[in-house]
Formats: structure tokens, C-alpha cells, sequence
């Protein structure tokens, strides 16, 4: 704006017949111009960026604010299915999952809840009445991924990163119901597309892609977030599904669930013999 404001004092002396503007003045003329078609680009780019923050932080609101921040650990109990080319698998497991936040994380299967995974920083081991044994390699790696792009470390550690890119994608579908779509973006070039309800705002699917090391298959991961309702202040999803390359392949469904009871740190130790039926009484 400053050389717009320059330029007819400088040129006013000059317009006299046969002399041509001087090289001072026609450069300031050239850098008007470039800052006049410039700056609706780059403000187009911070508002994009702003209804992504926005939408975010309305997710936020939307699943309880503070309370939601503040969670410490949780604790669910209910029915999983597994699927396998879209098929069920079996009739349904009962299942008890344990997480303290940030990378802490029990389940336990059967009605007896003598199965029992557990992850903790990255390792990861099954437990039976045999005794602990390391996860399969493929099974950690997945593990890790999907704790890497879990809904939790994307709304807790990604949307306050700085070097975490936000993208405004506007109205979209989330399975059949209308949303509002962002792409958040790492410094590692890892994208993740989240889908939110256009009333609640809250989170109803995400999915993110990524290449198979070994036969360079590029793969989609996609979760459905439903039946939302209202758990010590934080709006809790009790239906979860997953999708991998567009075939389902588990469900879980929540009876109950609760946050910030305090979890036994044995219950993550995998030599620690934590029986779940006689808890301690931090459990």
C-alpha cells in the first residue's frame, strides 16, 4: 500500500515530454503490482487454514472441552466383532480395554478375561496362562500405526503442533451422513482426513493412507465414530468400526465406560501376574 501511496510523488517531476520513468520508479511500480496479486493468494491460504482450526477446536468444544483434555486414563467394556473380507468371524468377543494416555494400553478378552494385550511405549505382548509373549512383529507395527494416527494423538498432540499443516476441505460424506472435512499434515508428509458432524461437530470418521514396506501396496484405514453419549462430561463414542482397504474388518461396541479412575501400573506390566478378577484397590 506504501508504494501506491509513493508513486505519484515520485512521477509527478518526471512527466515532462520525452523523459521515461526512472528505474527507481518503476521498480516501486513493479512491487505495487506484485503485492496487490499476491496477498489475496496468501490470505486465501490463512483462511483456509483458520476454518480448519476452527473446526478443530469446535470438535474439541463439542467433546466435553477441559473435561475432554484432561483425561488421564479410561476404561470400556463390551462386545468386539472381528471381520474378515466383510465377513463376521465369530459371534462376538467380550472385551475390557484399559488406557492411560499417552501410550498405555490393556485388553483383556473372554468371559474369564484370562487374554489379555498389552502395549506399553512400543512393545507389545499377548498374555495367557502361559505366561507373556511379544506380539508378532506385523501385529505391533500395526498397533503403532493406529496408535499414531488414533483420534486421541490427532486431537491432543497433532492440532497443537506448529509444524502440523491444516487444511479446510469443506463439505463432504462421512458413510451416508453430511460432513465437514479437514486434512491435517505432519512434518513427515503423513496425512489424515477427519470428518466432522456438521451440527455436534464431533468426529465421526477418519481416514489416513500408507504404503506397505514390503509390497508397496498403498492401503486406507478408515474408522467410524457413532452412538455418542455423555460420560462424566465427555462425549464418548460407544460404537466404533473399522475399515481397511474399504472391507470391514472389526467393530466395537461399548456397554459402559469411564474416565480418570486410576489404573494399577501393573496392569501394564507384563511379568507383574496382575490378575484383572482380583484387582488391587487403585484398579
Amino acid at each position: 500500500m506504501k508504494y501506491l501511496i509513493l508513486i505519484p510523488m515520485l512521477v509527478a517531476p518526471l512527466l515532462v515530454p520525452g523523459r521515461k520513468l526512472s528505474f527507481a520508479v518503476e521498480a516501486a511500480a513493479q512491487a505495487a503490482s506484485q503485492s496487490t496479486v499476491s496477498s489475496p493468494v496468501i490470505s486465501a491460504d490463512q483462511e483456509n487454514s483458520r476454518k480448519a482450526r476452527t473446526l478443530l477446536d469446535q470438535a474439541i468444544q463439542g467433546l466435553g472441552g477441559e473435561a475432554f483434555l484432561n483425561i488421564r486414563d479410561k476404561q470400556e467394556e463390551g462386545r468386539t466383532y472381528s471381520f474378515h473380507h466383510g465377513q463376521p468371524t465369530s459371534n462376538g468377543v467380550l472385551f475390557w480395554r484399559f488406557v492411560e494416555l499417552p501410550n498405555k494400553e490393556r485388553i483383556e478378552i473372554t468371559k474369564q478375561r484370562d487374554i489379555a494385550y498389552i502395549y506399553a511405549g512400543d512393545k507389545g505382548y499377548e498374555v495367557t496362562f502361559k505366561g507373556p509373549h511379544p506380539v508378532e512383529p506385523k501385529d505391533l507395527e500395526d498397533y503403532l500405526r493406529r496408535r499414531r494416527f488414533s483420534l486421541d494423538t490427532l486431537l491432543r498432540e497433532w492440532s497443537h503442533d506448529p509444524g502440523v499443516a491444516l487444511f479446510y476441505d469443506g463439505n463432504a460424506l462421512a458413510g451416508n451422513l453430511p460432513a465437514q472435512q479437514i486434512t491435517m499434515i505432519n512434518p513427515k508428509n503423513e496425512a489424515v482426513s477427519l470428518y466432522f458432524d456438521i451440527e455436534t461437530h464431533l468426529p465421526i470418521k477418519k481416514s489416513y493412507t500408507w504404503r506397505d514396506p514390503i509390497d508397496k501396496e498403498r492401503n486406507v484405514e478408515e474408522e467410524i465414530y457413532d452412538n455418542y453419549r455423555l460420560v462424566q462430561g465427555v462425549m464418548t463414542a460407544y460404537g466404533f468400526t473399522r475399515y481397511f482397504n474399504g472391507d470391514m474388518q472389526s467393530q466395537r461396541f461399548v456397554n459402559s465406560a469411564r474416565y480418570n479412575q486410576g489404573l494399577d501400573d501393573a496392569m501394564f506390566d507384563p511379568n507383574s501376574h496382575y490378575d484383572p478378577n482380583k484387582p488391587s484397590k487403585k484398579h
